[in-house]
């Protein structure tokens, strides 16, 4: 909506660019409000020959032909400029020589009553770009006194003519007996509406009624060469104030469904992304156009035990609230089936598992990869979601060559995990179906497109920011059907000198051998500082591991702003901390670790658990 506020003491409008009487059939333009004007032959145009009623009055079917395309026009309207746009175009010339339109302010939303008293604002239109710049004069034609200011702002009078008009929800004349205090308080600041005006003017209030609440009012004006209104010309206003009224309320309740669903998908989509160590991140999120309601993309970054990241992009199909809000809960399922460390074609047989309870009529698309920074692998599942690219180094870009898989909520699918190499350097770049498909390309050659531009942008370093705009920056004019999520992975892998890994043996020896190896490695790596505390909370870990394993543990040290260490063993029970009665030999150990480690925790995998801790690297 564009608001054009006039002064306080209103606009001057004049009839026509040059103040001089409109030509025949062509309604004036307008400085603000003042309706469209356009010759009958424009495309899209009311012409007043063949579909407006004559000048001079006509028969009842010229009339009915006129009201039937006037109609159509303002209930194609999707927004509220598009609707007071169209009525505009409808009215003028055709009907009019000028239209003013007030609105309620705000613009009321459901069946209460608003609370604060009733005040209209005068709402200028966007149709004064869709006009020619000047409208010539035709010859001869004297130049008529310029229309009285308009008020920007009205506040009708409790008790008053013009409520009583707007309560009374039929269109009235300007000029009848009474009415002079309403055009005043809609048309000027003086007492006297219709002395103003110029000689021969006539004009008629139609008041806009919604389904519970007066939503504000229309003027329509003729000027001294047309023929003055009549009886059937004010069933023909209420025509068009009452399809004005429905399309405004549309308009509002659109609105606001759009807001709310729109308020919803970026509260439910991630504020940030995690900065897990051996790989880069960055997203984009582009709503449709206003033309088109909210959708159901979104993506995720979800960090794993073992420095691992879960990279996941999925679409909800349809474009409403609902579909928001079934994205938020599947998402949310996504993160709760990452933290079992489930492979991705588990994740998404789960995903799928609980989108059929949600609902038969929910269908999603899902993407979901793992990135191992230590073994430089990709894994990735597929549930019928457009693929991902791979942006290598040297510039070569690739579509990976995974089973699409069913979409998500058909049930009954099985999913496949397809493991492929990550090279150092690489992006892997995920998206939705907005960045690729339009109703002028199809899917697969939307895909191709994409793979190209990204080839483009390489070889050379480009940062994720500026490739992220510019996979967006490349995308054509016009209206988008669907949102756009966008997310992209640089991988850059874990120096292989800043790992140290080693299999145990589940033995009472094991913790011993456990400390001895920790001491080498913290020596290598220059960290004896850390050699104590390092010790007793291995030592601890491990004793517990080796307490319940049945095959060999793993001991893995990792080196990046911290020092972290990760004990995995096959037994699915995770330790708790809990208090230890005095007499008690056992459970101390966790507190131990709760004191001394920087953080630490316990994690269920898909065979057994991890137990980690880290610690904070004394500055050299």
């Amino acid at each position: 909506m564009t608001d054009h506020p006039p002064s306080a003491e209103g606009t001057a409008l004049p009839l026509s660019p040059d103040g001089a009487a409109p030509p025949p059939g062509l309604a004036p333009p307008a400085a603000v409000t003042v309706a469209d004007a356009a010759p009958p032959d424009r495309p899209g145009a009311v012409a007043a020959a063949d579909a407006g009623p004559p000048r001079d009055g006509v028969a009842q079917t010229d009339r009915l032909r006129y009201l039937d395309v006037a109609t159509r026009r303002i209930a194609r309207g999707m927004d509220l400029d598009e609707t007071l746009r169209e009525l505009r175009q409808a009215a003028v010339p055709a009907f009019a020589d000028a239209i003013f339109i007030h609105l309620d302010d705000p613009l009321p939303l459901g069946p209460d009553r608003p609370a604060a008293p009733l005040v209209l604002r005068l709402h200028g239109g966007t149709a004064t770009a869709d006009r020619p710049a000047a409208v010539p004069p035709r010859p001869g034609r004297t130049r008529p006194p310029a229309l009285p200011a308009i008020a920007a702002r009205v506040e009708p009078v409790g008790g008053g003519r013009l409520t009583e008009l707007l309560l009374d929800g039929q269109p009235a004349f300007g000029d009848a007996p009474g009415n002079a205090s309403a055009v005043a308080e809609l048309l000027t600041s003086g007492a006297d509406g219709l002395a103003a005006l110029p000689p021969g003017h006539r004009l008629v209030v139609a008041p806009l009624h919604g389904s519970h609440h007066v939503m504000g009012t229309v003027v329509l004006l003729r000027g001294p060469e047309r023929t003055a209104f009549t009886d059937d010309d004010l069933i023909v206003a209420s025509q068009l104030a009452t399809h004005t009224a429905l399309g405004v309320q549309k308009a509002v309740m659109y609105g606001h469904e759009a807001a709310v669903a729109d308020t919803l998908q970026h509260t439910m989509l991630p504020s940030s992304l995690p900065e897990p160590t051996g790989v880069r991140l960055a997203s984009r999120y582009l709503p449709a156009s206003r033309t088109a309601q909210v959708g159901g993309d979104w993506y995720d970054a979800i960090p794993l035990p073992g420095n691992r990241v879960a990279l996941v992009v999925g679409d909800v199909m349809g474009h409403s609230m609902t579909s928001a809000a079934i994205m938020g809960q599947l998402r949310t399922i996504v993160q709760t089936l990452a933290g079992l460390d489930l492979p991705p074609h588990e994740v998404l047989h789960h995903l799928d598992e609980q989108a059929q309870r949600l609902g038969s009529d929910h269908i999603a698309t899902c993407l979901y990869a793992i990135y191992d920074p230590i073994s430089h692998r990709l894994l990735v599942a597929n549930a019928g979601h457009p693929p991902a690219v791979l942006l290598h180094e040297d510039g070569r870009a690739d579509v990976l060559d995974v089973p699409p898989g069913a979409p998500i909520g058909v049930g009954g699918v099985v999913f496949e995990s397809t493991e492929m190499a990550a090279p150092t350097g690489s992006t892997l770049v995920l998206y939705t179906d907005g960045l690729v498909e339009s109703r002028t390309i199809d899917v697969g050659s939307g895909v191709e497109e994409l793979r190209i531009r990204l080839q483009a942008t390489a070889p050379g370093p480009t940062s994720l920011e500026t490739l992220c705009d510019h996979v967006l920056g490349t995308l054509g004019p016009g209206n988008r059907d669907d949102d756009i999520a966008l997310l992209t992975a640089r991988f850059e892998g874990f120096p292989p000198d800043s790992v140290a890994y080693w299999y145990l043996a589940p033995h009472p020896m094991t913790a011993g051998q456990a400390r001895r190896l920790i001491r080498r490695a913290l020596h290598r790596w220059g960290l004896e500082g850390l050699l104590d505390t390092t010790e007793l909370m291995v030592s601890e870990v491990v004793t517990n591991a080796v307490r319940f394993a049945s095959r060999p543990i793993s001991l893995r040290l990792l080196r990046t702003e911290v020092l972290r260490c990760e004990v995995t063993d096959d037994s699915p029970l995770v330790p708790r901390m809990r208090a230890a009665d005095p007499g008690e030999e056992c459970g101390r150990g966790l507190f131990l670790v709760d004191q001394l480690a920087l953080r630490w925790g316990a994690t269920r995998l898909g065979s057994g658990k991890v137990v980690w801790f880290e610690q904070k690297i004394p500055a050299r």
